[in-house]
């Protein structure tokens, strides 16, 4: 089955990561289209071989899309999904505009493949954060019911996009020179800092990057019973988030049969041996596609807790990767039309 395909927010960082997965799977498309906004209209963007022109996207650009890959923030998902699908065409959109409405699926292949055929035209991409932790946290979650989540993220710049990329490069060196800081992407200095605040802060004193990992684990693992307990932290690291996670469960599961359901399981790689100090960091899993798990303990917080390291590539698994495969998925299974 052949596609025709568009990629809204082709020149952005996860937009250019589709594409290069898209080329490295060898996803069978029968033709591409790259959208952008206006202002990026015009540029040309080689894919296979071949020169593609970036249009502005309007409502009109999906006639004859079978599916889009929306990856250009939540306001212009707002508008142009619904067109799209107005025209027969499935989004499957990675910003925060549709993840909690009941009617549409919030999918991890790996986890809730299933969702994916209830499909009304829209399907969402979690939130990135939220996506590696579930990957590692499943395999657990099928042995034992995970009654408890505890969990302190170490998120890096790429997930703001190529402009905090270089906001963090500009003012890291300005830091070394002795020249003055002044943040335009983050609301305080990210160069050699940590920021304990992702996205706006809620009346309830949490984050909503923390609320998306609290309302989007429930709906994904279907339990809305799950307590989730996030703090979200930003850190002046370029590629892959990182995540210190605790959890306890119903029933115990020691350190080694942890380790043994995660290397059983897909998209996990186990990386845990403290004596030859191995462990995940984000440099070693920039451009892998699995999520890392490591420092695998007992927990002290509860009778049956369990702690990890998790360190996942956010542009791939957590952004373009995980949107591809739902698109795989869907073709494998012609599941396309509703």
């Amino acid at each position: 089955m052949n596609i025709n395909l568009a990629m809204v927010g082709s020149t952005g960082a996860v937009g250019q990561e589709v594409l290069k997965i898209l080329n490295e799977r060898n996803v069978k498309i029968n033709s591409l289209k790259l959208l952008a906004s206006k202002r990026s209209a015009g540029k040309t963007i080689e894919f296979r071989g071949e020169k593609l022109v970036v249009e502005e996207a309007t409502p009109d650009s999906f006639e004859n899309i079978d599916v889009a890959i929306f990856s250009a923030g939540g306001s212009i998902s707002k508008i142009l999904g619904p067109e799209a699908v107005k025209r027969g065409t499935v989004v499957i959109d990675n910003s925060n505009a549709f993840r909690m409405e009941t009617d549409v699926p919030l999918v991890i292949p790996e986890i809730n493949p299933h969702a994916i055929h209830k499909h009304k035209g829209l399907i969402s991409n979690p939130n990135c954060s939220t996506i590696q932790m579930l990957v590692a946290l499943k395999p657990l979650y099928d042995y034992s019911k995970i009654k408890k989540i505890w969990v302190s993220t170490y998120q890096s710049v790429s997930g703001t996009g190529t402009k905090a990329i270089k906001e963090l490069k500009e003012l890291s060196q300005n830091a070394l020179d002795g020249k003055e800081l002044n943040p335009k992407v983050y609301p305080k200095a990210i160069a050699f800092n940590v920021l304990p605040h992702l996205d706006v802060f809620q009346p309830n004193g949490y984050t909503l990057e923390e609320m998306k990992m609290v309302n989007e684990t429930k709906k994904i693992f279907e339990d809305e019973e799950i307590i989730v307990e996030p703090t979200a932290v930003r850190v002046p690291v370029i590629n892959c988030h990182s995540e210190a996670v605790t959890i306890e469960t119903e029933k115990e599961i020691t350190p080694q049969k942890a380790r043994a359901l995660l290397d059983a399981a897909n998209g996990v790689c186990v990386m845990d041996n403290i004596e030859e100090l191995i462990y995940p960091t984000p440099l070693d899993v920039a451009g892998k596609d699995d999520v890392y798990v490591g420092r695998i303990r007992k927990g002290f917080i509860a009778q049956n807790a369990l702690s990890m390291w998790v360190v996942g590539d956010n542009l791939r698994k957590g952004a373009a990767l995980n949107a591809v495969q739902i698109l795989e998925y869907m073709i494998d299974k012609e599941c396309i039309k509703w």
